[in-house]
């Protein structure tokens, strides 16, 4: 990879505003897939995402934007896609090949009834080689992305040179980046963490307190730890490192996590449906859960802060119910 690549970014929500903002930062021209052409017109008229973000002004002379998927793909050597999990095999089913590209995931959860990751599917689906694979992770929220707050990004793939290519296209003024080889890893830490910030915003929502919180946080880094050691064995994984206890933690308490603030409405009586209609931003923790505890159920592991929001969410078992019976598994 010693040519200039040229960067593509699938998807228009907040965190593909902001991996685009950042990219032309690096790069002279960014190519970025828009799907909606109205909001083409938008971005080209007022240099600003009409949806999300509208406070960042982007730099539209570096921007070539499209809302033909294939096209983007033909004129980009990376494709960076970032669109919520649920919504990412209906994004790419229009694409024709991936064939000498590098794929980069900034998406965080997993898809399909196989539980895949997204690496995995791009890999063993798309047939995107591992080493043209790379995943973007945290602990990094896009609305301090967009104001250019120093912010810290973790760029993971199996091959290191690969790894410090796409971090070097992702780093800039206020962005640093970490590099690591744990792609599966690191793709589960970044699922199961939105799974834990919906537990988080539940009992803030029943005023349990710092306290309980604290305990909360520190059972589910524990739990964490414990399914990525039985399920993905790294001897070089460092869990305490930014993409695992970072991002665990910033996803927990931040005025950002839009999971927190699902799990709150959670706890005050909304139903998962009236939650989401409520919300502008899609809540990638609600169906995390169910592909967590799917995953930890067919692998024999014990995941009991998974297993309680599983049971709020997809069972409709009282909130009051659940807490009696796993507040005494924490600590």
């Amino acid at each position: 990879m010693r040519k200039k690549l040229q960067y593509g970014v699938v998807g228009n929500g907040s965190w593909a505003t902001a991996l685009v903002k950042i990219l032309t930062e690096t790069n002279s021209v960014v190519y970025w897939y828009v799907r909606k052409y109205e909001y083409i017109e938008y971005i080209e008229k007022y240099h600003r995402n009409p949806m999300h973000l509208q406070a960042v002004a982007l730099d539209t002379d570096a921007l070539i934007l499209t809302d033909n998927i294939n096209e983007l793909v033909s004129m980009c050597d990376v494709v960076v896609f970032c669109v919520p999990s649920t919504y990412f095999l209906d994004q790419i089913k229009p694409i024709q090949s991936m064939e000498g590209k590098y794929a980069v995931s900034a998406i965080k959860g997993l898809v399909g009834e196989e539980n895949y990751t997204i690496s995995q599917y791009f890999n063993k689906v798309m047939g995107v080689p591992e080493d043209h694979i790379a995943v973007l992770s945290g602990p990094t929220h896009a609305e301090e992305v967009s104001m250019e707050h120093l912010s810290y990004l973790t760029v993971s793939s199996v091959d290191p040179r690969t790894a410090a290519t796409i971090s070097n296209a992702f780093s800039c003024r206020y962005v640093q980046t970490i590099q690591g080889t744990d792609v599966i890893g690191v793709e589960y830490a970044t699922c199961m963490k939105n799974v834990y910030a919906i537990a988080c915003g539940i009992c803030n929502s029943f005023r349990l307190g710092d306290n309980f919180q604290a305990v909360l946080v520190t059972s589910a880094y524990n739990e964490m730890v414990e399914f990525l050691n039985a399920i993905e064995p790294d001897p070089n994984r460092i869990p305490s490192r930014s993409a695992y206890l970072g991002d665990l933690l910033v996803t927990c308490y931040s005025q950002f996590s839009r999971n927190i603030v699902f799990g709150s409405m959670i706890g005050r009586g909304y139903s998962v449906v009236s939650t989401q209609a409520q919300m502008n931003m899609v809540a990638e923790g609600y169906y995390g859960t169910k592909h967590m505890y799917e995953i930890a159920c067919k692998a024999g592991i014990r995941v009991p802060i998974i297993e309680a929001v599983y049971k709020i969410l997809y069972e409709n078992v009282k909130i009051k119910d659940v807490l009696k019976k796993y507040a005494s598994a924490l600590a």
